[in-house]
């Protein structure tokens, strides 16, 4: 992990003393900018500098022109790099080669000559990032004109592996507030936040451990114990994911800086919409306002509603990976929210319920209600962390042995 190395403790503390010594807002600018830099080479090598600052560069001079042409290249210019670097060997090999049976060899052999071996640092995290700023100036948004403000934005290095996703009009303000009044509960609620985030991390290390151990005992496992290594499976995603959120919240916070929440309690989740209205919530609200409402969101009658659907959730699964268990986890969850809609009662329930809340009667099954949405809700999401980790076969066979002995 690359916040628990005794090089990045040992240049952090000298970061953050210098920076809250220096009271210059336009030194700490230059710092945090910097230091985004620094990070982006230490971890990411030569490969990330250039990437991210073409990438940057491009994105910055099209937001000012508040040219479409520049609009669209800088937005094909994100897509370009997300896809050559992420997806084009998955493209080359397992789309193209089955579909185009008689290429096979030569898709193979151009793959291995063009698919980069190295992918550049937060690739996923800042061409989203890149791609919101581009699409929101072309909407009418002002964009961003000092460009060591947009420096900050593109190389904040809380930020940069593991989200959450920024919007640049509540990140600048934020960077504003943050440069200007630095205060010490800032800096003790940052360094709280990080070891909640660092906790976590460690006992998702240990679930990783048990379940490393014990995953090829899957078949020959007890029922009681299957669940028991589901159960596992579910606690770590969401310890070592929300962990990872909780550390650069905690980070921009001593920084002085408030980022957005990415996790708020998801396995309280009554839905799947709910789970993810709760779950990685800057990426969730990202695929709604980039993906899902372009094509159309819910205005075009139900059949395309759920067209639509089930293509911002694939997106969203491939976003984790060039693999096809992620695109069946994201189709899996896209079912989910359809199947869910279909299933949230009349419109006029709502008003049922309302006028019966004084019948005790009516609460006691108002609540079993709710605890059998929540159980039903966490069952799908559990059974779909399958279907994320491992292989498409793989995950259907362990998922149906969930329910016999």
């Amino acid at each position: 992990m690359i916040f628990l190395n005794y090089v990045f403790v040992f240049l952090f503390v000298c970061l953050i003393a210098v920076y809250r010594t220096i009271h210059w807002e336009i030194w700490r600018k230059l710092i945090l900018a910097a230091s985004g830099c620094g990070f982006l080479y230490l971890y990411g090598g030569t490969i990330s500098i250039i990437v991210v600052g073409i990438v940057l560069t491009t994105c910055y001079v099209a937001g000012l022109t508040r040219s479409r042409l520049a609009n669209v290249a800088g937005i094909v210019t994100c897509a370009g790099v997300l896809i050559y670097y992420k997806y084009m060997g998955f493209i080359l090999k397992e789309v193209l080669s089955p579909a185009i049976y008689s290429f096979h060899d030569e898709l193979g052999t151009i793959s291995n000559e063009i698919v980069p071996i190295t992918i550049p640092l937060g690739l996923s995290f800042f061409t989203f990032e890149f791609i919101h700023y581009l699409v929101d100036v072309r909407r009418g948004r002002r964009p961003i004109t000092n460009p060591i403000d947009f420096l900050c934005f593109g190389l904040f290095w809380p930020t940069m592996v593991a989200g959450p996703i920024k919007r640049y009009e509540q990140f600048i303000p934020a960077l504003h507030h943050g440069i200007a009044e630095t205060s010490v509960s800032d800096l003790a609620w940052g360094i709280g936040r990080v070891s909640v985030g660092l906790a976590k991390k460690w006992a998702a290390d240990n679930f990783t451990g048990w379940i490393t151990q014990f995953e090829g005992e899957f078949s020959r496992m007890d029922l009681e114990s299957r669940w028991l290594f589901l159960a596992a499976l579910s606690a770590r995603i969401l310890l070592d994911f929300s962990g990872y959120s909780d550390i650069a919240i905690g980070f921009a916070r001593m920084f002085g800086i408030r980022v957005p929440e990415n996790f708020n309690w998801p396995y309280l989740a009554r839905s799947p919409a709910d789970f993810w209205q709760r779950w990685h919530m800057s990426l969730s609200s990202w695929i709604r306002d980039y993906i899902y409402i372009p094509l159309g969101g819910n205005r075009l009658g139900p059949g395309r509603r759920t067209v639509n659907g089930l293509t911002a959730m694939l997106l969203c699964g491939l976003w984790h990976g060039p693999h096809w268990n992620f695109a069946i986890w994201g189709v899996y969850h896209g079912i989910g929210l359809v199947a869910g809609r279909l299933l949230s009662g009349r419109p006029s329930a709502s008003r049922e319920v309302r006028a019966a809340t004084g019948n005790s009667a009516m609460r006691v099954a108002g609540a079993c209600i709710s605890m059998l949405s929540w159980a039903g809700t966490m069952l799908f999401v559990c059974i779909g962390w399958l279907l994320f980790f491992y292989p498409p076969g793989q995950a259907v066979t362990m998922a149906s042995q969930l329910f016999v002995r």
